[in-house]
Parts: structure tokens; C-alpha cells; sequence
């Protein structure tokens, strides 16, 4: 029987290094394919190096491919603690010098203090809440004095005894009138925060005879006296002694001498008093408007008949003084404290008070506003916050604690916007006919204009500043649209100076980025593509024609010309950009800075995509890689409209919108409908003019949360001839609005049989191509030159509109370039992607070569150890037959 074990039954003969060698001669292949695998992978990793230098290189263009980034100007304050600043493209520049006399802030209101936050107020009755938002103006914010103290005329005011928000008032027994007690305040206006004024003095209705009393009486001086008639200190009537009633004084006359232009009636005037009715009707006053004491006095000696209020009998003379009584006005529009030990003295209670005075309230149409309902289920304090908060009308409540023991919780409702636009005014009306919950009146009412349950802790106020001179506001704490292309920031009230100037620096930091990104990329080709001569290497991608696109494409679209670039700049070496001999850029400095201070505005040409129209009402809004450079013929057809409705005929001088009015409004909605482009509006009741109406229907349709959310909005308007117009805030055939009755007063009351009108699109041709409308966008079509290229079209005017030069700089069309090699259906994506498919087959070939060679080893290892068994067999037989033959030879 053979041995199995391989060369051990031959005697020798090693099988497995014989099957080694062999296989190793039919595994060569192998070698060839894992060599080729390399070489592919190689090449992937190579396109990895590649891809990202192209990324990097791309990277560095993307400051200089937008038009935005060459229209940079720098803004340096010179004291950033009063005022910050920016400037766009379209600013000067030069230095502004920035006066900022008041800062912006919001309006802020305090209820009463109550004890829970959970307890209900008032009986639960269904109340409609509507806030308005609008502006404050005439009268002023303070506290009203009474009448001086008795004490004052003839004391003065004691030191000590008025104090207002904590500073004491010099007061003493020269006090004697409103206006000294104003002067007095008004010394200390800079500490307190508050000014005083005196009302007009006014000598009393019946001082001459009026309401049943006598008038006055003919002065009879005929038994020997004498008589003289004062007011402020001026003589304006006398008579000596021996002359007879009616001969002399009498009421007549004094009306004649107050009627003319004499020494008397001058004297008057320079006393700063002025007068009203007649002596005769018993119906003459006297006034000092600036609250001095005006004194009227009878002066009378030995026996004098007649005068004031006395006809025929005897007059002992007679001296009245009119006082007045001061207000005191609050600069910043917050409560005034008042204390001292004696503020009755001035006529003024003791405690923190204040509110509109002699003001009206005037609704912002610009600003929304809507209707919240308080009733059984959140008539607490917590209820209404969450109520007012939820329905974000500009008014944001919360609920503050005084830390107090009795009543700590204060309802404070603050606009969520600054300015003096943002004022509130708080209306409260029933539901379904009935009155609205007294208690929430008492709570919530506050109209500027008449009373205010809330009381005010700061007012609604705008910026005031001045620019170079010029008087400036603003509703925020940014003043923007005073100067063009600037906005100013002020943080705190005083002078400082924003210098703008050209940014320079980040535009030659731009462009030193991009020669450095170019370069790096440059160095990257060389290594990937290029020989060695030293080494008699070559790269990784040496000889491969994506890479060799690439560098061509690069250096063809660098060296040629800008098309249709208008401007003194057309290539890189207008502004210094220059190749060297090795193939890499360099940057004369002084060749751009030249550019710069003479063509600064053309070099955004060289670098980004930029559109250029004749027409100032056509601007260039974008492009893409598709848009071809030139100058486009523009020609308009149709210009875009807006939708909207309007009245059928002049709006009454008084509408009335009835309580409960509910209108169904769909603004800028879709076909089929969408649901989020309705919502229930509720308008505010009452009697409006016009301009009232268009100003509450505004506000009320803006504040629908539905809306808003959308960005959609309406503007409401008495056009020229009386209709009153509502139009959509969009352009184009998504524009459009309807109004529905729901309750209340109907549409028709106010639009009578009026349809609405669908806006329309722009429509158009750019260079004779066509292209398509979408609201005031006008884009061009696919397949055309102009192909991608947005223009935004405003005007009113169809027909020729001039031209659109457009251009792809250097930036731009590499930007494009390197986007069609890198991403995910790039050029490098896709050899790449061939690569790792050749790298995938070879091992799939690999596992089939792999596979063959174990048959093969298989069938060497079969033939080699039958050659073994068969060799172990004639050995055998070999020693047998020696064996036989050895023993007959013994034999």
C-alpha cells in the first residue's frame, strides 16, 4: 500500500516544494492585477489632492464672486460707546457727525397692585380687549395741580415743603404766585427729569358783576374823594374829587379805554395782561398768561360811590388777587413722584402720579391689531397675559411683583417695538349687545386721549438725533434711511463722528486670497500632473486628460478678456494680476492700488457676475452658470400689478362699524384655496372718517396671526377721489384678496358692489429671447442666451427699456468652472467614480483568478501524489526483486 503522505513514499521526492513552485509560476498574474489596483487607487488618491486644492481654491473666490462684496465700505466711529455704524455700496463716502439728544424705547404700562394672580376679576362677562398701536400728540404727560395755598399769598412757600422725584424744591416766602413756584421747579428741571408750567392767571367770571351781581357802578367823587382803578399794577381808570356820577367813570368808558390803542391798553401789554368782555355786561376778566398774580385793586379816598359790583352806594376800595396753578410735565413721559412737607402748599397731593394731559391719540395703520376676548375662562391676571401674549398684537404682558405683603402683583404691559409710534391705546367693548365687565375697564381702559386706568412708566419714544445739522428721528435705537447706504446705531445720548471710507483692505485681502488659492492649486496640477527629470518620476495623474482639461480651462479663461464688462477695467492686469514664468500669479500692488482710487467701483466687473440696466427701474437681481455674457435688448410688456379692491364709490365722511363685526378675509391665496391664507378678522366698533376706516381696517387685517406668519399684508388707503382701496402687499398673479361678511356690518356698507382684481405678472423679453413673469420678476427662459438671468422690473412705464449689460468676471466663471469639477456630479466625482469601479472589477477578478488557482493547485497536488504512490510501488518492487535475486544467488 503507497504512503499518502507526499514525497515521503517516493523516498525523496518533496511534492509540496515542487507544487510551490508551480503555483507561484501560475499566481504571477496576480501580481499584474494588485500592481494595476494600486495604480487606480493611486490615481483616486491623487483626485482626493486634487479635489481638495480645487476646493480650497474655490473657497478663496467666494468673497470676490457677489457684486456685494466689491460695494464694501468701512465704518469707524470715533467713539463706538455714544454710536456704531455701517455702510453698504450705495453710501458716500465722508465723515457724519451724529448729535444723539434722546434714545428710542418702548411704552411701558403698570396696572394696580392686586393680591393673586389666580383670582378672578369682575363678573366673567365676555369683554373684547382691541390694542391699537399709534402716536400721541399735543397736550403733555404730568400731573395737574389745584389751587396754591391759602397761606401762599401772603407767606410765600416754606423751605422744604415741595419735593419732586426726590429732590427738594427752593422754595421760600418769595413764593408767591404759580409762576415763581414754576420757575422754581423749572431750576431744578435737570435733576427731576421735570418742568413746571403756570396756567393763565384769570380774575374771576363775576368780578364785575356777572351772575346776579351788580355791574359797575358809575364812580361818583363829588363829596370830596378820589378814586383809581389798578389791574397788575397799571392804572387804567381815575378820577379826582368834585366830579359826578356819570360824568366821569362809568363802565362805558372803561370798555372805550380797553378797546384802543393807548398809553393805558400799552401799559397793559407790557404787563403781560390781556383781557375779556366788557365792564358794561359785567363780563370783563383779566388774564397774565405766564401765572403771575394778577391783582385788581379800587384805590379809593374820602367818600367815593360806585365800582366793581357797586352802583350808588359807598365805596371803601377793594383789592382781589387771581391766583393760578402750575402742572408739572414729565420729560421722559414716566410717573412724578411728589413729596415734601407741604406739597399742598403748591396746590399738588403727596404720592406718584401722572397721564396725558390735553392729548389725542392717533392709530398707526402701519402697525396690527386685533381683538382678544376675556370671559369667565381667563378673567385673572394670569388669564389676561397669557391671553394678550398669545395673541402677539405688538404687546407683550407680564406680571411683576412689588414685594409688597397686601397687593404685590402689577399686570405690566410693555410694546414690543420702540418708537413713538408704538403708544397703546386699550378699548374695551361687550359681546352680543352687552356692556363690556366694568371691573376689566377699571383694570384695562387707557386712551391718551381720555382715561387711562393703566398708568404710563415709560413713554413711546423715537430717536432724536441730528446728522451734520440735520434733525433726524427714528421709531429704533438704528437710524437708517437718513443718509443713503448708512445706518447709525446709538447706544447712549452725545456727539460722536462715523467716518465711512472705500474697504480697501478687505478687498486687496480678497484678492491676495485669490492668487494664493490659484497658486496653491497651480503647485497641486505640477505635483499630480507633471516629470521629474532629477527622479525620472512622473505624478500620479501624469498625462491624464481630466487634469490637463482642467489646467487648460484654467489659464484660457484667466487670460482672456471679460465679455460684455462695461467699464475702464477688462482683464487682470488692469488691476496688477499678472502670471510669471513658472505658470503661478503675482500681484503688483502699486498697479492696484491705482485701480483702486480711480476705477474702484469697476473692479467688481473683473471678478463677480454683474448686470448693469440702463434703466434705474430694472435692476440685476442674479444669474446662473447658464447666462450667457452680453447686452440685452429689454422690452416690457406688461408691467406687474398687486392685487386688491377697491370701493365702488366715495366713502361717506362718517362710517360706522357696528359691535361684533366679523370679516372672512382671504389675502394672496392659492388655487385650490388654502386654508392658511383666510382668517376671521374682527373689526373695531365705532364712527370713523375715512382715513379712520382705512386706518383700523389695516391694522386689523395686518394683525391676523394668519397672515403674519406668511409674511402677507395689506395696505389700506382713501385714494384721490374718495373710494377707499385695500391692496395686497404682493406683486403678481399670487397677489389677490377678497372680503366676505360674516357678522356685523356688511362689505357692502363700506365697498358697496365692488369685485376684487388679481395682480398680474411682469411680462417680457430680455434681448429679444423670451422669458418668464413672476411678480416683478423677470427671468430668462431655458435654452436662451439670457437663460437664468433675474432682473427685478419696477417703473410704470411698457414698451423699449433700454439695456442690461451683463458679465461673468474672473471669479465668477472660475467659481462655475471649479462647481463643474468638485460636487457630487463633478468631473472628478465621476473619474473617481470610474476608478473605484476598476479597482472593484479587479478584485472581483482577483477572486475568480484566486478561485481557478486552488483547482489547478488542486489537480498538481492529485497528479504529484500519484506520481509519489506510483514511485513508492516500484521502489517496493525493486527491493523485492534484489531481495529474490540476492537469495538465489545464494542458492
Amino acid at each position: 500500500m503507497g504512503i499518502s503522505s507526499p514525497g515521503i513514499g517516493s523516498n525523496g521526492l518533496d511534492v509540496n516544494a515542487i507544487i510551490s513552485k508551480l503555483m507561484s509560476v501560475e499566481a504571477q498574474p496576480l501580481a499584474n492585477m494588485d500592481k494595476k489596483s494600486a495604480s487606480f487607487l493611486g490615481k483616486v488618491s491623487a483626485f482626493g489632492s486634487l479635489s481638495g486644492a480645487l476646493g480650497s481654491f474655490q473657497s478663496a473666490l467666494s468673497s470676490l464672486t457677489s457684486l456685494s462684496s466689491f460695494q464694501a465700505l468701512s465704518s469707524t466711529s470715533s467713539d463706538t460707546a455714544i454710536m456704531t455704524g455701517s455702510a453698504t455700496g450705495k453710501a458716500l463716502p465722508g465723515n457724519y457727525k451724529v448729535d444723539i439728544s434722546q434714545l428710542a424705547q418702548a411704552q411701558t404700562l403698570a396696572s394696580g397692585g392686586f393680591k393673586s394672580t389666580t383670582a378672578a376679576i369682575g363678573l366673567g362677562a365676555t369683554t373684547n380687549l382691541t390694542i391699537q398701536l399709534g402716536t400721541v400728540t399735543g397736550g403733555s404727560f404730568g400731573v395737574t395741580g389745584g389751587t396754591l395755598g391759602a397761606g401762599v399769598l401772603s407767606g410765600g412757600i416754606t423751605p422744604g415743603a415741595l419735593s419732586i422725584n426726590g429732590t427738594v424744591i427752593a422754595t421760600d416766602s418769595s413764593i408767591r404766585s404759580a409762576k415763581l413756584l414754576a420757575d422754581a421747579i423749572n431750576a431744578k428741571s435737570t435733576t427731576t427729569g421735570v418742568s413746571a408750567k403756570a396756567a393763565t392767571t384769570t380774575t374771576a367770571a363775576d368780578l364785575f358783576g356777572t351772575g346776579g351781581a351788580s355791574t359797575f357802578g358809575d364812580i361818583d367823587t363829588s363829596l370830596g374823594g378820589t378814586y383809581a382803578l389798578s389791574v397788575g399794577g397799571v392804572t387804567i381808570a381815575s378820577q379826582v374829587a368834585g366830579v359826578a356820577g356819570g360824568a366821569g367813570i362809568t363802565a362805558a368808558e372803561l370798555d372805550t379805554t380797553l378797546g384802543g390803542d393807548n398809553a393805558t391798553t400799552r401799559a397793559l401789554a407790557d404787563a403781560n395782561i390781556t383781557f375779556t368782555g366788557s365792564a358794561a355786561a359785567g363780563t370783563l376778566q383779566f388774564k397774565n398768561e405766564d401765572g403771575s398774580n394778577v391783582v385788581v385793586a379800587e384805590n379809593v379816598t374820602g367818600d367815593v360811590q360806585g365800582g366793581i359790583a357797586n352802583s350808588g352806594t359807598a365805596n371803601a376800595g377793594s383789592s382781589v388777587t387771581a391766583m393760578s396753578t402750575i402742572s408739572l410735565v414729565s420729560a421722559s413721559g414716566s410717573q412724578v413722584t411728589v413729596g415734601g412737607t407741604n406739597p399742598a402748599a403748591a396746590g399738588l397731593t403727596a404720592g406718584v402720579g401722572g397721564a396725558y394731559l390735553g392729548a389725542t391719540f392717533a392709530q398707526d395703520g402701519t402697525r396690527s391689531s386685533g381683538n382678544i376676548v376675556i370671559d369667565n375662562k381667563n378673567n385673572t391676571l394670569t388669564g389676561i397675559r397669557d391671553a394678550i401674549n398669545k395673541a402677539n398684537f405688538g404687546v407683550t404682558a407680564s406680571i411683576v411683583s412689588d414685594g409688597s405683603t397686601d397687593k404685590p402683583n402689577h399686570l405690566v404691559l410693555t410694546s414690543s417695538a420702540t418708537g413713538a409710534t408704538s403708544t397703546m391705546k386699550i378699548a374695551l367693548t361687550g359681546a352680543d349687545g352687552n356692556p363690556p365687565d366694568a371691573d376689566l375697564v377699571a383694570l384695562l381702559g387707557y386712551d391718551p386721549g381720555g382715561v387711562q386706568s393703566l398708568s404710563q412708566k415709560t413713554a413711546a419714544q423715537d430717536t432724536k438725533a441730528s446728522i451734520n445739522g440735520i434733525p433726524v428721528t427714528s421709531t429704533s435705537t438704528t437710524i437708517s434711511g437718513a443718509v443713503e447706504g448708512i445706518s447709525f446705531t446709538a447706544v447712549k445720548t452725545g456727539t460722536a463722528s462715523l467716518t465711512v471710507a472705500k474697504d480697501t483692505a478687505t478687498l486687496t485681502t480678497s484678492i491676495n486670497g485669490f492668487i494664493k488659492g490659484y497658486n496653491e492649486l497651480n503647485a497641486q496640477i505640477k505635483q499630480l500632473n507633471g516629470y521629474n527629470a532629477e527622479t525620472k518620476t512622473g505624478g500620479p495623474l501624469l498625462g491624464d486628460s481630466t487634469v490637463q482639461n482642467l489646467q487648460s480651462a484654467l489659464r484660457r479663461q484667466m487670460s482672456a478678456s471679460i465679455t460684455g464688462l462695461q467699464g475702464k477695467l477688462t482683464s487682470l492686469t488692469d488691476v496688477g494680476i499678472g502670471f510669471q514664468k513658472d505658470g503661478t500669479l503675482t500681484l503688483d500692488s502699486s498697479k492696484l492700488n491705482k485701480a483702486i482710487a480711480s476705477n474702484f467701483n469697476d473692479i467688481a466687473g473683473l471678478f463677480a457676475a454683474v448686470g448693469k440696466s440702463t434703466d434705474a427701474d430694472i435692476s440685476f437681481t442674479s444669474s446662473t452658470a447658464a447666462t450667457k455674457p452680453g447686452d440685452y435688448a429689454l422690452n416690457i410688456t406688461t408691467l406687474a400689478t398687486q392685487g386688491s379692491i377697491k370701493s365702488a364709490a366715495p366713502v361717506p365722511d362718517s362710517v360706522v362699524i357696528g359691535a361684533d363685526t366679523v370679516w372672512t378675509v382671504k389675502l394672496n391665496d392659492t388655487l385650490p384655496s388654502t386654508a392658511a391664507n383666510t382668517a376671521s378678522v374682527k373689526l373695531a366698533a365705532g364712527t370713523y372718517t375715512p382715513a379712520g376706516l382705512a386706518t383700523m381696517l389695516q391694522s386689523s387685517i395686518n394683525g391676523a396671526t394668519t397672515f403674519t406668519n406668511l409674511g402677507s399684508a395689506v395696505a389700506v388707503k382713501v385714494e384721490d377721489d374718495g373710494t377707499l382701496s385695500v391692496t395686497s402687499n404682493r406683486y403678481g398673479s399670487k397677489s389677490n384678496i377678497t372680503l366676505t361678511n360674516d357678522t356685523g356690518t356688511s362689505v357692502a356698507t363700506v365697498f358697496g358692489g365692488a369685485a376684487s382684481v388679481d395682480g398680474v405678472d411682469v411680462a417680457g423679453t430680455i434681448g429679444g429671447y423670451s422669458a418668464v413673469g413672476d411678480g416683478q420678476t423677470l427671468t430668462g427662459a431655458p435654452g436662451a442666451p439670457i437663460e437664468g438671468l433675474k432682473l427685478l422690473v419696477k417703473g410704470d412705464t411698457t414698451g423699449e427699456r433700454g439695456t442690461i449689460g451683463f458679465s461673468q468676471g474672473y471669479a465668477y466663471q472660475l467659481n462655475n468652472l471649479a462647481g463643474s469639477y468638485l460636487g457630487a456630479k463633478g468631473v472628478i466625482t465621476g473619474r473617481t467614480a470610474g476608478l473605484n469601479k476598476s479597482v472593484q472589477d479587479i478584485a472581483k477578478q482577483k477572486d475568480a483568478f484566486n478561485a481557478r488557482l486552488v483547482d489547478i493547485e488542486a489537480r498538481y497536488r492529485k497528479q504529484y501524489t500519484a506520481l509519489d504512490t506510483a514511485l513508492s510501488s516500484m521502489s517496493t518492487t525493486a527491493s523485492f526483486l534484489a531481495q529474490q535475486f540476492a537469495n538465489m544467488a545464494n542458492s
